[in-house]
């Protein structure tokens, strides 16, 4: 197949640091290749790719200071896709509803998947209008707030198999990775550790959005000795972090739309102490990968449990569930589902020219 992946420019494909989308985008991408199928890849111009990359922007946006307007190089990359539409058996949006009325006015064979979070009051009219997208949600979960769009499939995320490499032995402190915002509850993972007297280690970015809510809520509770703010991380920093942890705290306050940093911590074979709600139960294998849970009693308790879990079985699981081989092969069978559906004329319009 001749497929276009178009990506956010937020984070080049892959992300240099933070960026979940991007760092999907780029393992679909480079899976899709090596099976053989001709891809081109829309993104910002510091990504790299064996396929073919047309760089829609110079650089990724998050971190230039010369970018004022991100909408702007959205659409200029809309244009581009637009441009070599021709070229393609479909087109794989990940750049969530921008392309929309785009989409339905040149009719091309796409799919759009879905990574953000769909509970917010002013999508409701949007996807309500716009209910002949075909859509991928990354759990069924995410899906709830708009139940009747236009849902192809889930497909859960997954990494490459040799990214991240199993630990055996319970690592020496807590980890929670992500960003530091209200909706992730890093104060409660310091909570967790501080009535544990465990060491706990903050690998997190912090947005401008979220500013504040660092500064007023979260800053004063780095002081703890126990605490120590690693900030943002690379990939290749990762692997160590994760995998000498006891657990992966989740203590997420949101209805989490996947959440990838539960499937990398599983790869290292370190189980995931996680917060019951939207894609978690879906995620963690309650008891083998590691413990869903309620409350912060809860979350103390399954801790102490998470240090005779075993390992292996936590990276056993990963590689039957989350590994990219398995995410591509579903986008593969979705891709020629759309486009068999594409190929065949409807009843009415058979019957309209027999006619």
């Amino acid at each position: 197949m001749r497929i276009a992946q178009v990506s956010p420019l937020f984070e080049s494909v892959p992300p240099k640091l933070y960026g979940g989308t991007e760092r999907v985008v780029s393992y679909l991408t480079e899976e899709l290749v090596r099976r053989g199928h001709d891809v081109t890849l829309f993104a910002s111009g510091d990504s790299t790719t064996r396929g073919r990359l047309v760089p829609v922007s110079p650089r990724s946006l998050r971190l230039n200071p010369e970018c004022r307007d991100p909408l702007a190089h959205h659409v200029l990359a809309l244009e581009h896709v637009r441009r070599l539409a021709h070229e393609f058996d479909i087109i794989h949006f990940h750049i969530d509803y921008l392309h929309f009325p785009l989409s339905r006015a040149v009719r091309w064979p796409h799919v759009t998947t879905l990574h953000g979070r769909l509970d917010l009051e002013d999508l409701q009219p949007l996807y309500a209008m716009f209910g002949d997208m075909p859509l991928v949600s990354i759990s069924d979960a995410q899906r709830r707030p708009i139940a009747k769009a236009n849902w192809v499939g889930t497909v859960h995320h997954g990494l490459p198999p040799d990214l991240l490499r199993f630990r055996g032995r319970p690592g020496r402190y807590l980890a929670f990775l992500g960003r530091l915002s209200p909706e992730k509850r890093p104060d409660r993972a310091i909570e967790i550790a501080k009535s544990l007297g465990l060491p706990l280690k903050i690998a997190a970015k912090i947005e401008e959005a979220d500013r504040r809510y660092f500064d007023e809520h979260i800053r004063h509770l780095l002081d703890s000795p126990l605490v120590e703010f690693v900030g943002e991380i690379s990939e290749a920093q990762k692997e160590e972090f994760l995998a000498d942890a006891i657990a992966l705290l989740f203590p997420i306050d949101w209805a989490e739309p996947f959440g990838l940093v539960m499937i990398e911590a599983m790869a290292c074979g370190t189980p995931v102490v996680a917060w019951k709600g939207g894609s978690v139960e879906e995620v963690i294998d309650d008891d083998v990968t590691g413990f869903v849970v309620e409350s912060i009693p809860d979350a103390i308790d399954a801790v102490l449990r998470a240090a005779v879990l075993d390992r292996a079985q936590c990276r056993a699981v990963f590689e039957r569930r989350f590994v990219t081989e398995r995410m591509t092969r579903e986008y593969e069978a979705l891709y020629a589902k759309l486009l068999r559906k594409r190929r065949t004329p409807a009843r009415g319009t058979m019957a309209a020219k027999a006619g």
